[in-house]
């Protein structure tokens, strides 16, 4: 049976209300989420197996320390699609500094030399500054400078805290911290791929 005149123009009305999908809700932002978060991921776990292989001198540190590396090529990789090839390439090379300068501080940390340690953490916090310097460039209503330090510095503090408490052998502080590098990180991921979605729209 065929619907009333009136009926069916009340059907028309309320299917017109209804929202349309957003562009964050569709099945390439949710893959995206979900890819950021996996590179992420892999950045503080491959962080972590590095971390305590050089704090017990374990064969496999130069195997972790080339598999952390690649991680920042795949992190550089997944955001040439939205901002090309060469700031891609920019911020895995930014990115492989903060790793390099991250075993510096490790390697002065287990040998005791306060100075040299001191002069990484300085780099260091350099080197978080300019990739949200860079972040913050590509991306700036979505991702705003002061957002992007705070997010970095976060991430080193929490790694510092890590890698410290892995050398004392408080294990209790070292699981702790581990489980906060890794909430924060997710965090981060969540902010990079909203950022890129709302960007973006029209890609997803």
């Amino acid at each position: 049976m065929k619907p009333r005149p009136i009926f069916a123009a009340i059907l028309l009305f309320l299917v017109g209300s209804l929202p349309l999908a957003a562009a964050g809700d569709s099945a390439g932002a949710n893959q995206l989420r979900a890819d950021m978060r996996k590179l992420w991921e892999d950045h503080v776990t491959w962080t972590r197996v590095y971390i305590i292989s050089a704090a017990a001198g374990l064969e496999d540190q130069k195997a972790a320390a080339d598999r952390l590396l690649r991680n920042q090529v795949d992190i550089g990789n997944a955001l040439k699609p939205f901002y090309g090839e060469a700031a891609g390439t920019k911020l895995t090379s930014l990115l492989k500094e903060h790793i390099m300068i991250a075993t510096e501080i490790i390697a002065a940390l287990k040998a005791g030399e306060s100075a040299k340690k001191d002069d990484a953490v300085r780099r260091w916090g350099r080197n978080g500054d300019d990739i949200a310097s860079f972040l913050s460039a590509a991306n700036p209503e979505h991702w705003p400078l002061a957002d992007m330090k705070k997010m970095m510095h976060e991430h080193l503090e929490l790694t510092t805290e890590e890698v410290v408490a892995r050398l004392a052998k408080n294990w209790a502080a070292d699981v702790a911290a581990y489980d906060k590098v890794h909430d924060a990180i997710l965090e981060m991921a969540d902010m990079l791929s909203a950022g890129i979605i709302k960007q973006h729209p029209k890609k997803f």
